[in-house]
C-alpha cells in the first residue's frame, strides 16, 4: 500500500532493490548459476526502466512513435526460425528478439493516447505481485494444495467488498453463506452464474415433480439480458445451452424493469421457464446503466437468479458519489467487477461475490478421492488465485478527463454525441452516414498516433472514445482531439458531402 503513495522514482528504485535480493535468494536456494541470478536482476531493471520508458517516450516523441501498430498479417513468422532450435539461445538473443521480433506487433495498451476498448491497468507493485505468485508457483485449487492462496483471497474478497460498500450478505465475514471469489474474466463470471441459477431452478422443480427429466426442463428454460450488454452474455447462453432473449432498451440506452416484466409474462404464457437475468452497470457499447432497482423488485417478485456485470464501472463505487448508480445491489445474488480495468491490477483478475454459492458449488462439484482433504465443508471454500491489491489514490480520475473531451466534440458543429457521458468514455460521431464515420475511424487507426474502436446501436454508427492509461492527462486529451478534428476534414472532402449527409436520429 506505501508503494502507491511513493514518487514513481523512490517506487523504481525499491522494486528493483527489493526484487533483486528476492532473485538472488531464489537463485541460492535452487543453487542456480550466478549469470542466470545476475540476468534475472538485470531484467528486473529492464522492465521497470521500459515501464516508465515506454511512457517518456510516446509522450516526448510524437512523430516516431505510434499507439497502434503497423504491420501487417503474418509479419512474425519470417523474422524466427521454422522450428524450436535444439540448443538454447543466449539471454541476450532472446531479448534482442523481443524488440526485433515482438515490439513492432504490439499495441501499446497503456499510451496516453489508447483510447480503445476500456482500461487495461498495470502498476509497480502488480509487477512485484505477479513475480512473487510466479516464484512461489504454487497451484492453490484447494485449501489443503495452498492454504495461503484460499485465505488470502477470502479477505482479499471482504476488503474489497467493503470497499464497495456491498450488502454484507456478500461477505464471507459476516457470517452467513456468501463471500466473493477472483475469476479470470466478467465472461467467466456471467457463465459460471447462469449454471448456477441453472442448477437451482431445476432443483426447484424436481422438489415438486421429481419424474421430470434435466433435459426437458432445460429445454425450457430462457434468460434475459438488455440488448446492450456484451456479446459474453449472449454466448454464456450458448455455453450453457439456454436461450438468452435481449431486451429493448429505453432511449438513454437502459434496461427497465418493466420491460423485463412484460418479457417475463409472454414467455410464461408460453410454457416457458424464465430463471436468470443479467442486469449491467457500465455497457460497452456507451457506458449506459440498467436500472437496477427496477430489474431488482421484478426479479425478486418473480423469483429469477439476478446477475450484475459491472466489469468496468463496477470499481468506481469505491467513491460513495457513484454509488447511487448501484441502487437496489441488496436485491442481487451474484455481483461482479474487473479490477484490471481500474484498479491497477494486471490482467486477469475479475472479482465475483455471491450470497448463496451452494448452487454454485453443486454445479461443479466432482470430488476425486486425490482432492479430498480433512478440512473439507468448514467455512474455509476451496478455489485459487493470489492477487494484489494497491491504493487507487494516486490513479487520474478518466471521469475528469472525458468531460474535456466532450466539450471538444460539442464545440464543434460537425460533431455529435452518442449516449450520456458518466465515467471514463465519450461515444461521438460525424453528422452524417454511417459511411462518413466507418471512413474516420480508418483514417484514425490508419495514422497510429491514437487508437480508437467503433461500436453501432440500433443501425447507428459512431466511434468510442475512452480514457485507458493512467498516463493519461489534458495535454493528451487535446493531442487527441486535434488529430481527430485533423483526419475528419479530410474524411469530409467537400462542404456539400457534409452538408447533405443524412443526420442520424436515435
Amino acid at each position: 500500500m506505501a508503494l502507491a503513495v511513493l514518487r514513481k522514482s523512490r517506487r523504481e528504485r525499491i522494486l528493483i532493490n527489493f526484487l533483486t535480493i528476492f532473485l538472488r535468494s531464489i537463485g541460492e536456494t535452487a543453487n542456480l548459476k550466478d549469470k542466470t541470478t545476475n540476468y534475472g536482476c538485470n531484467r528486473v531493471q529492464r522492465i521497470c526502466s521500459k515501464h516508465g520508458r515506454i511512457y517518456q517516450s510516446l509522450r516526448g516523441n510524437h512523430q516516431r512513435q505510434t499507439c497502434s501498430t503497423t504491420v501487417e498479417p503474418g509479419y512474425l513468422r519470417p523474422l524466427i526460425p521454422d522450428s524450436a532450435p535444439q540448443n538454447p539461445d543466449k539471454w541476450q538473443d532472446v531479448m534482442e528478439d523481443i524488440e526485433r521480433v515482438i515490439m513492432p506487433g504490439i499495441t501499446h495498451w497503456h499510451s496516453p493516447r489508447f483510447h480503445a476498448y476500456f482500461p487495461s491497468a498495470n502498476s509497480y507493485p502488480a509487477l512485484v505481485a505477479d513475480m512473487l505468485c510466479d516464484a512461489i508457483a504454487c497451484i492453490g485449487f484447494s485449501w489443503m494444495a495452498s492454504p495461503a492462496c484460499t485465505e488470502l483471497e477470502v479477505v482479499m474478497l471482504d476488503w474489497l467488498g467493503k470497499m464497495l460498500d456491498l450488502p454484507k450478505e456478500f461477505l464471507s465475514c459476516s457470517g452467513g453463506r456468501g463471500g466473493g471469489v477472483i475469476q479470470g474474466s466478467a465472461s467467466e463470471a456471467t457463465l459460471i452464474a447462469l449454471l448456477g441459477a441453472k442448477v437451482k431452478i431445476i432443483q426447484k422443480i424436481k422438489e415438486v415433480d421429481p419424474q421430470t427429466e434435466d433435459s426437458n426442463i432445460v429445454s425450457k428454460l430462457v434468460a434475459y439480458t438488455s440488448e446492450q450488454a456484451n456479446c459474453s452474455v449472449e454466448k454464456a447462453g450458448l455455453l450453457g445451452g439456454v436461450r438468452f432473449r435481449l431486451l429493448p432498451t429505453d432511449d438513454k440506452y437502459k434496461l427497465r424493469g418493466s420491460t423485463l416484466l412484460n418479457a417475463i409474462k409472454e414467455d410464461r404464457e408460453k410454457g416457458l421457464i424464465p430463471f436468470y437475468v443479467v442486469a449491467t452497470l457500465g455497457t460497452t457499447s456507451v457506458c449506459s446503466f440498467d436500472d437496477l432497482d427496477e430489474i431488482g423488485v421484478v426479479c425478486q417478485k418473480e423469483n429469477l437468479w439476478l446477475h450484475i456485470d459491472a466489469a468496468y464501472a463496477g470499481s468506481v463505487f469505491i467513491c460513495p458519489e457513484y454509488r447511487y448508480l448501484m441502487k437496489g445491489i441488496e436485491r442481487v445474488d451474484s455481483f461482479n467487477i474487473s479490477p484490471h480495468k481500474w484498479m491497477l491490477v494486471t490482467f486477469d483478475c475479475s472479482t465475483m461475490w455471491l450470497k448463496n454459492p451452494e448452487y454454485i458449488v453443486n454445479a461443479f462439484n466432482v470430488d476425486p478421492v486425490y482432492l479430498k482433504h480433512d478440512q473439507q465443508g468448514t467455512a474455509v471454500p476451496d478455489y485459487r488465485n493470489l492477487w494484489s491489491f494497491e491504493s487507487t489514490s494516486t490513479y487520474p480520475n478518466p471521469n475528469r478527463l472525458c468531460p474535456e473531451f466532450a466539450d471538444f466534440v460539442q464545440s464543434d458543429s460537425r460533431f455529435e454525441i452518442v449516449g450520456e457521458v458518466t465515467m471514463g468514455l465519450v461515444c461521438f460521431r460525424l453528422k452524417g452516414s454511417n459511411e462518413i464515420n466507418e471512413r474516420l475511424h480508418k483514417a484514425i487507426n490508419a495514422s497510429g498516433k491514437i487508437h480508437l474502436v467503433p461500436s453501432k446501436i440500433r443501425d447507428l454508427y459512431f466511434l468510442r472514445f475512452a480514457v485507458c492509461s493512467r498516463f493519461t492527462k489534458s495535454p493528451d486529451i487535446r493531442f487527441s482531439w486535434d488529430e481527430i478534428r485533423h483526419l475528419a476534414g479530410q474524411v469530409l472532402v467537400s462542404p456539400k458531402e457534409y452538408m447533405n449527409g443524412v443526420i442520424h436520429k436515435l
